[in-house]
């Protein structure tokens, strides 16, 4: 039994971002944050750039900006131009519950295949997992069968993009079936008290937010986070445990979305793939990836069946020859300098780091400039606004050589997709709302300030901040710092000094079972990426 006075929680909460939740907790609608606010400390809590839930869980978990723990997408780049998912293995730094010991872990993202939690830990793999019956979903695996038996209708996730404005009821169906089996997971999970560290995320905002941005649908599910808000405080007030609850990123409305592709394209940076022999013949046909799977959806056959179905090599050799606006079979990559790959992260082709690189590396800064000059002239034609924030990636991530060489995130009221559409912006039709910086951080229990505001605190700070409450040193690695100022004056973590640790890199386990190509067969298929 691990000892009472010695234990931490983290509630995660994903998506849920703090100029919307402060105003609803001072009106009095949810009460258990309210109590959080009155005797604990809350404030915003500064995403990663871009502010996306691949790299921003990890940052939380390991207190590491990426070019350190080293996700900077969902799927991992490779020289010759394919990807794959990330899975734990891919994360460098060893994340909180490698150190604390021993630790239940409940869909947190990136997690699978799950592991790394000692003999005696428990998880449960969050996004990234192929579905519950995979190999990899939980440590130990026979808590796979307990799940599946207790909560039959148990979804790893929900994609939101597949229901669109027009089935609105179905997907709130859906969702509310998503909620109330991970609520139930929680409470299983919290049937053990053999745990030092308890980390559970919640994805549920995240999917909700993206397709249907209305305040009072959205406070009607922030009052059921508030329920279980409650329950966890009981909890960790019967353990003596302090409660740490963050979002890896907040929230907005999106009207309209930027072709970070198409703009390199126009530039002349980035060339599609030229219609040959019968590529060419299909594209005069007007047969195009997008009329291809609305069809197939129409006779109730999507992309994941496909892929369920079909060989992966005939499924690719069919996508490169189907005429579309797909940024990975629809590029010619000897023939382009420069490339937006996944949510944010834009690369210079050059040959020392990619097989068929057009660009030399005694040019790559030279290249790198004009894309940052390119992308940051970008404005929306209809109201001559800057629609992107764009870094130099050299700047965000120094320690990583193969770090992006441009990170991009759409500003207020946009949102950065890879395809290479007609136009750069466009109206977002099929998303409500996508991700902004400012997520939120709440803290509670024996040795937290009470009733104190929170400022300039960061993703990479939870972990040390957890750490050090807990009287263990803070990562070498760690970019981010101990938050001193939530803890009470008097108790021991305001008056030790901060002590440091080389931990060394994070444990792997070997490589991820067979079952994680069914995750990158979902993710890439007939465009569906």
């Amino acid at each position: 039994m691990s000892d009472a006075a010695d234990r931490a929680f983290v509630l995660g909460l994903d998506g849920v971002p703090w100029p919307l939740i402060e105003p609803w907790i001072d009106a009095g609608h949810l009460p258990a944050f309210a109590r959080l606010v009155e005797e604990g400390v809350s404030g915003p809590l500064r995403s990663t750039a871009p502010a996306n839930t691949p790299v921003a869980w990890p940052s939380i978990a390991t207190g590491t900006w990426p070019d350190r723990h080293g996700l900077y997408e969902f799927m991992k780049l490779a020289p010759d131009h394919s990807h794959r998912p990330h899975n734990r293995e891919d994360i460098r730094q060893p994340p909180l519950w490698e150190l604390l010991s021993p630790a239940v872990v409940g869909n947190v993202p990136m997690t699978y295949p799950a592991g790394g939690v000692g003999e005696t830990g428990t998880m449960v793999s969050g996004m990234m997992t192929p579905a519950p019956d995979a190999e990899g979903f939980t440590q130990p695996p026979e808590l796979g069968d307990r799940i599946r038996d207790r909560i039959p209708t148990y979804r790893v996730g929900l994609k939101w993009h597949q229901y669109g404005p027009e089935r609105r009821e179905a997907f709130l169906a859906d969702f509310d079936e998503l909620f109330e089996g991970r609520r139930e997971l929680l409470r299983l999970l919290m049937g053990t008290d053999d745990w030092r560290l308890f980390f559970f995320v919640f994805t549920a905002p995240d999917r909700l937010q993206h397709l249907i941005w209305d305040e009072s649908v959205i406070l009607d599910h922030y009052r059921e986070l508030d329920e279980t808000l409650e329950a966890v405080i009981d909890y960790c007030e019967r353990r003596n445990a302090t409660l740490y609850v963050v979002s890896d990123h907040g929230f907005g409305p999106v009207s309209r979305i930027v072709h970070v592709n198409r703009a390199l394209a126009d530039a002349g940076l980035l060339t599609p793939t030229e219609p040959s022999g019968l590529r060419a013949a299909l594209s005069k046909m007007g047969l195009t990836k997008d009329r291809v799977l609305g069809a197939l959806d129409r006779v109730g056959i999507d992309d994941e069946l496909l892929v369920e179905r079909l060989p992966a090599s005939l499924l690719d050799r069919v996508a490169r020859t189907v005429p579309g606006d797909h940024a990975l079979y629809d590029v010619d990559a000897g023939r382009t300098r420069a490339f937006l790959h996944g949510l944010g992260s834009v690369y210079v082709n050059d040959a020392g780091r990619f097989e068929d690189g057009a660009v030399d590396p005694a040019d790559r800064e030279r290249v790198k400039a004009e894309v940052l000059d390119t992308l940051s002239a970008l404005t929306d034609p209809a109201t001559g606004e800057r629609v992107l924030s764009v870094h130099d990636g050299a700047d965000l991530n120094p320690d990583d050589e193969f770090a992006p060489d441009v990170v991009v995130e759409g500003t207020a009221g946009y949102h950065v997709k890879s395809a290479l559409a007609d136009e750069v912006v466009t109206d977002a039709d099929e998303v409500a709302a996508y991700h902004r910086p400012e997520g939120v951080f709440f803290a509670w229990g024996p040795t937290i300030a009470a009733g104190t505001s929170l400022e300039d605190a960061a993703v990479v700070d939870v972990a040390p901040t957890l750490l050090h409450g807990l009287g263990e040193p803070v990562p070498e690695a760690a970019h981010g710092r101990v938050l001193s100022e939530v803890f009470d004056p008097a108790s021991q973590p305001a008056t030790r000094a901060v002590t440091r640790r080389d931990h060394g890199a994070a444990s792997a386990a070997g490589d991820a079972p067979e079952t994680s190509e069914a995750v990158e067969e979902r993710l890439r298929g007939l465009g569906y990426l």
